[in-house]
């Protein structure tokens, strides 16, 4: 299998359907996991933690791996064990087996997220053209896919168990569908196992931790800044997520034929500005409908930032391009991760609406970076 051929194309898109699918499924399970085990709240959130500890430790092996052998194995490995461990999280009856499971559904989802970006890199350029938002577009449909249907199947009395098992079913189905066709990456090789992220790389990482917190602190604090701003009602408090999600993935569904035509700089820079703008959009809004275009305009500038984002870390030749996905890769999760958590310190001193404004000026570094993440390096 050729990197240029549909079939290379094919493998990289039901890896990240794969990935997004798998993780989402887990997400309707959590009450049912919290009242099996009958953990309050405190204990809940300290095993959820487990997911990105184990996704985090498994990113930094996995790029040591892909350096040596490439990321075909990982990608099936990865979208294995998630399929197999899925339905595991349904049946786990103790904190503790549910917080080893949770490590090792981590661990796989964070294998998967490296390997798939250094395949979908390097198909991206045998192709000669933007893949990247594309790929990226088609994680966001596999959550909404996986979502919906566990909450479907659970709402039909279906249990449990037997609701992810199917789940899991479909996972390996693509899994067995795209092992033929992914390709073996150039850097499958006897180079360094692991490089510290260093000139350009460091600040690809950092914009794409930017860009993933902004993310993460939308999804977690946006519905307490429009309720508690009096623009919506507490039941209407998902709306601006709900359409932030929708216009991120709209946006990179239509990206690669815009990043075609305009350029990765552009890109990134009208990317940064429209986002940038839908936050003062947002904080600045007197009305709800007002407050929903902010979103909207976050979603969409957003959108494809982080996918040009790794196609820089692939094309530029400070370090190996598959230990500089896994650079950028880490970081981002962990701006995800960790971000949220910084919002809400921040905004007991200042205010929800003044941590805000601090994302927004956090992000205006996208834009004003444009123009050195973009340039060719020797």
């Amino acid at each position: 299998m050729t990197p240029d051929q549909p079939a290379a194309r094919l493998a990289t898109r039901l890896a990240f359907l794969v990935a997004g699918f798998g993780v989402a499924c887990w997400a309707p399970l959590v009450p049912f996991a919290k009242q099996r085990l009958g953990v309050d709240d405190g204990v809940l959130g300290m095993l959820l933690l487990c997911i990105g500890l184990g996704s985090v430790v498994a990113m930094v092996v996995t790029g040591a791996l892909s350096a040596r052998y490439g990321s075909k194995p990982i990608i099936v490995a990865g979208g294995c064990g998630l399929a197999v461990i899925l339905p595991m999280l349904s049946v786990v009856s103790t904190p503790f087996t549910l917080g080893v499971a949770l490590l090792a559904f981590g661990a796989a989802l964070g294998s998967l997220d490296v390997a798939m970006n250094i395949h979908a890199v390097e198909v991206e350029r045998a192709a000669g053209k933007p893949l990247m938002s594309g790929f990226h577009a088609l994680f966001s449909v596999g959550g909404f896919a996986g979502s919906t249907l566990v909450t479907f199947l659970l709402s039909m009395h279906i249990g449990t168990f037997e609701s992810t098992l199917l789940c899991a079913a479909l996972m390996l189905g693509a899994i067995v569908i795209a092992r033929s066709r992914l390709i073996e990456t150039a850097e499958a090789n006897d180079g360094p196992l692991f490089v510290a992220p260093r000139g350009i790389v460091l600040l690809l990482a950092a914009l794409t931790a930017i860009t993933f917190l902004v993310e993460g602190a939308l999804l977690d604090w946006s519905a307490l800044l429009i309720t508690g701003a009096g623009l919506v009602a507490a039941a209407q408090g998902g709306l601006g997520y709900m359409l932030f999600s929708i216009a991120m993935t709209a946006g990179r569904l239509g990206g690669d034929a815009v990043t075609a035509r305009v350029g990765d700089r552009a890109m990134v820079f009208w990317g940064g500005v429209v986002a940038t703008a839908g936050f003062a959009v947002l904080l600045t809004a007197p009305v709800a409908a007002i407050a929903m275009a902010g979103f909207l305009l976050i979603g969409l500038g957003a959108s494809n930032v982080v996918p040009v984002l790794f196609r820089q870390a692939g094309s530029q030749r400070a370090m190996p391009s598959a230990l500089a996905v896994v650079a950028i890769t880490t970081t981002g999760y962990a701006g995800n991760l960790v971000g949220p958590a910084g919002v809400g310190f921040v905004a007991k001193g200042i205010g929800l609406p003044g941590a805000f404004w601090l994302l927004a000026v956090l992000l205006c570094l996208v834009p004003c970076c444009a123009r050195l993440v973009t340039a060719q390096r020797a």
